[in-house]
């Protein structure tokens, strides 16, 4: 039979599925997730079962970690020795467990993320606690397995004589499971395995009052009382992890920000960096210096403000953008009977008891069967003093060593085991004083085997000692919690004023979409004039804003959404200079346009709202509080059917009246309290009715009968009417003409469309943008006072096939 004859198929999905499962199976088992019972990973297991083997324990000399790690990786690790040595750092970093495992002389790194010195240099040993892991384990507690080679055994699990898993916590990622399970205080966690075998149905709730949730190594304060209860109630739960600070007074009115304890597995010397990059980006106003002056008195982190900086601002900032508070997610994943599995609090306390119940039975028995066996030779021994004279003379008359055993056991009935401790018997062991003392260690040896043998007839027998060790470790090693726990999650409210410098700016936003911050200084020295701003060329200026940094703009688009943009965030230009496109600032999409700009200093103001018209004559009104959003892309303000497009928006009390202007000259006149205020995504209410093919081109805000209403049309032709001539009516009408347009051969054509409109009380200047690019200055004072329904007077020259597209008002007060 050929090589080719003896192959089967087989198909490549089987066989990765098959590899990969078995791939899987192993590091979830025996690498990354730990066991339930001990809270070890096998190469944290294997590190400190290689020391306890090799002697390496807190009563000898340390030992350099290479001749450690070489044994690990020798017999039982059979991986790189980074990895173990990594593993065996961990444990030697008291800023990562709650109590460390390993005692490690020499540099072991840093809470600064400095790596340990190469392990050619360090020194290690065992520490103390971590010798309760390990007790026991030579009186056959725990089951032994053969090594990769098997050439020697190694412990399945450590007898863990306290409950290591909650107490040093474990961090993992496996294939499809991962684990986080925080440190714990030892005490606590001891006090609550007392509890629960003392009363087995207790409830989670009464549980708590004794663990109250993790206690870190780096203290802080925990914030999120329901985050520990559903983490210890399902194994999942999330809470807050926040820097213990400090405001300190300085001298000259000065103050400072001290810390003293960062949150759990942060980077000290990353979270300074970031402070600082936070000062020279200028990102907040008020920090004047950031220093790091740990020591060896603890850690340190001083934030030096300026004077008159607001100290409580800034830390609410450096909480909120750094990690000086962080989020910790409970996911307390740990092997059981060689499964992974999501534990709760009770859970894992339970599955730690019934350990300690299989690691104190093991070692009774142990130690019974050592008992009697050493009993039954005392008995021999007691037995053979007291007919001495026949034995000896036995043992004389004995060949040979084999015959004077065979002798005793078939002339005294002692067993094999008694006749061989008989013979080895020393002669000074004949003297009164030491029988005496046999007599006396055969009687402590019989009552210690009734309380062995009672221990494991009675459950409660074999609790009460577990009880006792748990309580003896829980005062030899036991230390205070470290970290404060915080019921409540305190928001974290950052003002405005603490990021950014209160300045009154202007802000300018151009026709074609260009956008800048502009200080009132640099307007100044450009010759405080708006006409002379930088534009691109055919550009115009359609919107210019005096507001402050501290204000927020509502960008307003004709598709419905908008945007909300705080005036700090808009770049600074000189008043000379073009800007940068809006679309840098804002996500404004290609095929939409601003319809409106409007300030808004606060989102609580009472009684405010925003109304908003729609080229088909569609108004809303809404309340302004609901448009406070965080979101920076766009937000739907108002619904806008297909082919309508918001015109204008404007801020309102709703006390005033709402004129609209149509293209073809109809306009309407009706009090604002006709809309009734709708929610954000309504699409509003008829404000005009319009005939087929007409459109809205103005919106303007009157009240009382004072002033005039100047229209323009598409050739330049312009005039005013008196309000008093347009009278209120009720919303959704057709309204009454505010322009008539010249129609006939031999006429000529004052326009075919209105342009725009103004309410006027006093004379201001307008900017005329013509269809060429060209633009014409002209006061409103040009426009004649005329009828409601009459032709108007050319104010702006439109020569033939140049027509008037805009109509801006220049800002009051800027000339």
């Amino acid at each position: 039979m050929s090589m080719l004859e003896q192959l089967l198929p087989a198909f490549l999905e089987d066989v990765v599925g098959d590899r990969f499962g078995r791939y899987s199976k192993y590091i979830i088992q025996d690498r990354a997730i730990p066991d339930v019972r001990d809270g070890l990973k096998p190469v944290q297991r294997r590190i400190l079962y290689s020391m306890y083997e090799a002697g390496n324990t807190p009563d000898k000399s340390y030992r350099k970690s290479a001749k450690t790690v070489g044994d690990v990786m020798g017999n039982y690790h059979p991986h790189g020795d980074s990895s173990i040595y990594e593993g065996m750092a961990r444990m030697a970093q008291p800023w990562k467990m709650g109590h460390v495992l390993i005692d490690g002389h020499g540099n072991w790194g840093s809470i600064d993320d400095d790596p340990a010195a190469a392990m050619r240099y360090t020194e290690a040993r065992l520490s103390p606690i971590a010798m309760e892991l390990l007790r026991d384990i030579d009186k056959r507690t725990v089951q032994f397995k053969d090594n990769f080679d098997n050439t020697a055994k190694e412990p399945v699990v450590l007898p863990s004589r306290y409950p290591n898993l909650l107490v040093n916590g474990v961090s993992g990622i496996s294939s499809g499971f991962a684990t986080e399970i925080p440190p714990h205080n030892l005490r606590e966690v001891i006090d609550a395995c007392i509890a629960v075998m003392e009363n087995p149905q207790i409830e989670l709730e009464e549980l708590m009052r004794t663990v109250q949730g993790p206690d870190f190594p780096t203290g802080g304060i925990i914030m999120g009382e329901e985050g520990i209860k559903e983490a210890f109630r399902t194994g999942k739960g999330r809470i807050y992890l926040r820097a213990r600070t400090a405001i300190e007074d300085l001298k000259g009115g000065r103050q400072q920000i001290v810390i003293t304890e960062i949150p759990y597995q942060v980077v000290k010397s990353r979270l300074v960096t970031a402070m600082e990059n936070i000062r020279l980006e200028k990102k907040v106003e008020g920090i004047a210096e950031v220093r790091d002056e740990s020591g060896r008195n603890g850690l340190r982190i001083v934030v030096e403000l300026k004077k008159e900086a607001d100290a409580q601002g800034i830390l609410a900032y450096l909480l909120k953008k750094t990690d000086l508070q962080v989020n910790y997610n409970f996911n307390m994943v740990a092997i059981v009977n060689k499964t992974p599995m999501q534990l709760g609090l009770k859970q894992l306390l339970e599955a730690y008891i019934e350990h300690q119940k299989e690691v104190v039975t093991y070692r009774t028995r142990y130690e019974l069967e050592k008992a009697e066996d050493r009993a039954h030779v005392l008995e021999g021994l007691v037995k053979a003093l007291n007919i001495l004279d026949d034995v000896i003379a036995t043992i004389k008359a004995s060949k040979n060593r084999q015959d004077a055993q065979k002798n005793l056991i078939e002339q005294y009935g002692f067993t094999e085991r008694q006749a061989d401790a008989i013979l080895t018997l020393q002669l000074y062991r004949l003297t009164n004083l030491e029988i005496t003392s046999l007599e006396k260690e055969l009687k402590e040896l019989r009552k210690l085997i009734e309380q062995l043998r009672g221990i494991l007839a009675s459950t409660a027998k074999l609790l009460k000692v577990i009880k006792t060790e748990l309580t003896e470790i829980r005062t030899k090693y036991g230390i205070d919690r470290r970290s404060e726990i915080q019921g409540e999650i305190e928001e974290l409210k950052v003002n405005v004023e603490v990021m950014v410098t209160s300045e009154d700016v202007l802000v300018a936003l151009s026709g074609e979409g260009y956008i800048k911050r502009t200080s009132k200084l640099s307007f100044t020295r450009s010759g405080g004039e708006t006409d002379n701003t930088g534009l691109k060329e055919g550009d115009y200026l359609r919107f210019l804003l005096d507001v402050n940094t501290l204000e927020n703009l509502l960008i307003f688009t004709g598709k419905g959404q908008y945007y909300l943009l705080p005036v700090h965030q808009i770049p600074e230009y000189k008043w000379k200079e073009n800007g940068t496109a809006i679309v840098n600032v804002i996500p404004l999409p290609k095929d939409d346009r601003i319809a409106a700009v409007i300030p808004v200093k606060s989102f609580e103001e009472a009684d405010r709202s925003l109304l908003f018209v729609t080229r088909r004559g569609q108004v809303k009104r809404t309340e302004l509080k609901e448009y406070q959003t965080n979101r920076s892309s766009g937000v739907l303000a108002i619904k806008v059917a297909e082919g309508d497009e918001v015109i204008a928006v404007e801020l309102s009390d709703g006390k005033k009246e709402l004129l609209l202007v149509s293209k073809t000259g109809m306009c309407i006149r009706f009090p604002e309290e006709e809309v009734n205020r709708m929610g954000r995504a309504a699409a509003g209410v008829r404000g005009i009715q319009l005939k087929e093919g007409d459109e809205v081109v103005a919106a303007e805000w009157v009240e009382g009968e004072e002033g005039e209403i100047l229209v323009m049309s598409d050739l330049g032709y312009a005039k005013r009417s008196l309000l008093l001539d347009y009278p209120v009516q009720g919303r959704g009408g057709k309204g009454v003409f505010t322009f008539e347009f010249k129609d006939g051969k031999r006429v000529r054509s004052n326009g075919s469309a209105l342009v725009q409109a103004f309410a006027v009380k006093e004379a201001f200047e307008l900017t005329t943008i013509l269809s060429n690019g060209e633009k014409v200055a002209v006061s409103t004072e040009k426009a004649p006072i005329e009828e409601r329904k009459s032709n108007g007077k050319q104010i702006v020259p439109a020569t033939k096939g140049v027509t008037v597209v805009h109509l801006l008002k220049k800002t009051p007060g800027q000339s």
